[in-house]
C-alpha cells in the first residue's frame, strides 16, 4: 500500500537545509512549502492546509519557540505535528520545544531513514487525530438529532431528569392547570373531505397551539388525534396558572379559524393535582394521570363552539369575565359546575347569570 501524501512546511534560515528537508519529505512522496522564519510559518499555517511541521529553532523574526506558542494557543494550529530541528548536544532547547508541544525532534545532520521513521510517525499520530475529530464531529451531531428528537417528545424538565436518572419518574403535583382543546365536528370534517386535508389542516392548528402556549408560559404535552392537551405550572412557575392558561385558551379560541380556514375549537381548562411523568421502557411519552385530568377533558364536551368551559376551581380568583352555566352533567362524574369564560381583564372575577 502506498504512502499517501501530506503536506510538509519546512521552517528554516538556512537555504541548504531547508532544501535538504524539502528533498527528503518529496522522497517519501509528500508536498512541500518552506518559509525562512517563524512569522511566515505562522501565516502558511493559516493560509494553507498543513499536515506537518518541520521546525528549526534558532532564526531571525520570530524563532521556533515562539512558533510553538502561538500554535499551542490557537485552537486551529493545535493539532498540527511539529518536528523541531536542532543540534543533538542542545538538549535544553530540544526540552523546552517538547514542553511547547512539539512531538518530536532530528538532529540538523539527520539520516534518511531516522527522518522516514520520525516523520511518518507523526503523519500517522495526524490521521489518528483527524479521525477522531471526525468521530467526535459525527457523535455530536448525533447527540444534536438525539437532543432534537427529545425537545419533540418530552418536556425540557423531563428531558434533563431523563439524562441524569435514566428514567422520569411518575410524581404528584398540586395546583396544576390542565387545558384541553378539541376541534369541533372533526369527525364529520374527516368524512367529507381527502385525508390529507385534514391532516394539513390539523398540522397548521397545531404549530399554532404550540406558539401561543410557549408565549404564555404553558408547556404542550401531547396531541391525542385532533386533540392538544397542555399544562400551566407543572414544570416551570408560573406567577398566575390561571390567568395565565385562561388568557392562552382565549388566543386559542381566536386563532383557530385563521390557522384551519374556518375550523373551531372548544376548550375545557381545570386546575387541581396531577400525577405526571413517564411510564413504560419503550416510546417514551410524557403524561398526565388523575381526575383533574379527566374534569379538564369533560369540560370540552360541554361547550360550544369557539369557547372556553372552565371548572369552579378554575374561575377562583381568576380575574375574568364568566357565565355560570349551573350544574352540567359530565360523563364519568356527578353533576359539575361549569362557567364559560368570556374574557379577562385587571380587575376581580366577576359573576353573571
Amino acid at each position: 500500500m502506498s504512502t499517501p501524501s501530506h503536506s510538509v512546511l519546512v521552517v528554516d534560515d538556512s537555504k541548504i537545509n531547508r532544501r535538504k528537508m524539502e528533498m527528503a519529505a518529496e522522497a517519501l512522496g509528500h508536498q512541500t512549502m518552506a518559509v525562512e522564519n517563524g512569522a511566515d510559518a505562522l501565516g502558511a499555517l493559516f493560509q494553507h492546509k498543513i499536515d506537518l511541521v518541520l521546525l528549526d529553532i534558532e532564526m531571525p523574526v520570530l524563532d521556533g519557540f515562539g512558533v510553538l506558542q502561538a500554535m499551542r494557543e490557537d485552537p486551529a494550529l493545535i493539532d498540527i505535528p511539529v518536528i523541531v530541528i536542532s543540534a543533538v548536544e542542545d538538549m535544553e532547547s530540544i526540552v523546552r520545544a517538547i514542553e511547547l508541544g512539539a512531538q518530536d525532534f532530528l538532529p540538523k545532520n539527520f539520516e534518511k531513514v531516522l527522518f522516514a521513521a520520525r516523520v511518518g510517525s507523526c503523519l500517522q499520530q495526524r490521521r489518528l487525530t483527524n479521525q477522531r475529530a471526525k468521530h467526535l464531529l459525527q457523535i455530536e451531531k448525533e447527540k444534536s438529532r438525539v437532543d432534537a428528537l427529545l425537545g419533540a417528545t418530552l418536556p425540557e424538565a423531563a428531558i434533563i431528569e431523563l439524562k441524569e436518572t435514566k428514567m422520569v419518574k411518575p410524581k404528584r403535583h398540586e395546583e396544576v392547570v390542565v387545558l384541553f382543546a378539541d376541534v369541533v365536528n372533526f369527525t364529520r370534517f374527516c368524512d367529507q373531505n381527502p385525508p390529507e386535508l385534514a391532516v394539513s389542516r390539523l398540522q397548521s392548528l397545531i404549530n399554532g397551539f404550540e406558539e401561543i402556549t410557549q408565549e404564555a408560559g404553558l408547556e404542550k404535552i401531547k396531541t391525542i388525534g385532533d386533540a392538544f392537551m397542555g399544562t400551566a405550572g407543572l414544570l416551570k412557575p408560573l406567577k398566575n396558572a390561571r390567568q395565565s392558561a385562561a388568557e392562552c385558551a382565549l388566543k386559542m379560541v381566536r386563532a383557530a379559524p385563521d390557522l384551519t380556514d374556518g375550523w373551531q375549537v372548544r376548550i375545557g381548562l381545570h386546575m387541581g393535582p396531577v400525577i405526571a411523568g413517564v411510564i413504560g421502557q419503550q416510546q417514551h411519552l410524557y403524561d398526565l394521570w388523575g381526575d383533574t385530568v379527566n374534569t379538564a377533558a369533560r369540560l370540552t364536551g360541554v361547550g360550544e363552539a369557539s369557547s372556553v368551559s372552565i371548572s369552579a376551581e378554575m374561575r377562583a380568583g381568576l380575574h375574568g369575565t364568566v357565565i355560570s352555566l349551573g350544574e352540567v352533567a359530565v360523563k364519568g362524574k356527578d353533576p359539575l359546575e361549569v362557567f364559560r369564560l368570556f374574557s379577562l381583564h385587571s380587575g376581580q372575577a366577576t359573576r353573571s347569570g
